[in-house]
């Protein structure tokens, strides 16, 4: 019964556990962008409040894509728990750091899945992979250019508040 059940998944092990472990990350993120919502919509940055809301939606659907592929390939997907999300941020302009901090550490955590798969030969898995790692370029420029916003345009008097109103037209073009 063993090896039939070996034969279920064709997902090794290491594979599963590695993204297992990535839909941990992406829940907390989806969880810190909704965190990070609240927080703006207190503050009254109505535009970035709206932002993390669908920053929070897109990586719950990454988890949820993640979640899927691992049962698709036969293996296990584990529902995580998440813990140790604030809900107090310094400022405004630290929630974007923050951002682009958690977006890097995404790149790092899919860049190493890639690498895991191309040793063991999962290269099925890793062509999945590379749907997040072209994604994680538009989620790490957005987050430097939100960012500039804060050198271009200043904090002092209306600023923040000129930043909430431009923030929305940041986009990525992947022309």
């Amino acid at each position: 019964m063993k090896d039939l059940l070996k034969l279920k998944s064709s997902l090794a092990e290491e594979i599963e556990n590695i993204l297992n472990a990535q839909i941990k990350v992406e829940a907390h993120a989806s969880a810190l962008y909704l965190a990070m919502s609240s927080w703006c919509d207190d503050q009254g940055f109505d535009n970035a409040a709206a932002f993390f809301a669908r920053q929070s939606n897109e990586e719950r659907e990454h988890m949820l894509k993640l979640f899927k592929y691992v049962g698709d390939r036969g293996g296990r997907a584990l529902s995580p728990e998440i813990t140790n999300v604030p809900n107090d941020f310094e400022s405004f302009r630290g929630v974007f750091e923050q951002t682009l901090e958690q977006e890097m550490f995404v790149t790092e955590q899919f860049n190493n899945i890639a690498d895991v798969c191309m040793k063991a030969k999962d290269y099925v898995t890793f062509n999945f992979v590379q749907w997040f790692l072209a994604e994680q370029v538009e989620e790490e420029y957005v987050a430097r250019r939100i960012i500039e916003l804060f050198d271009v345009i200043g904090e002092e008097g209306t600023g923040r508040f000129e930043i909430d109103k431009h923030l929305i037209k940041v986009t990525f073009d992947e022309g």
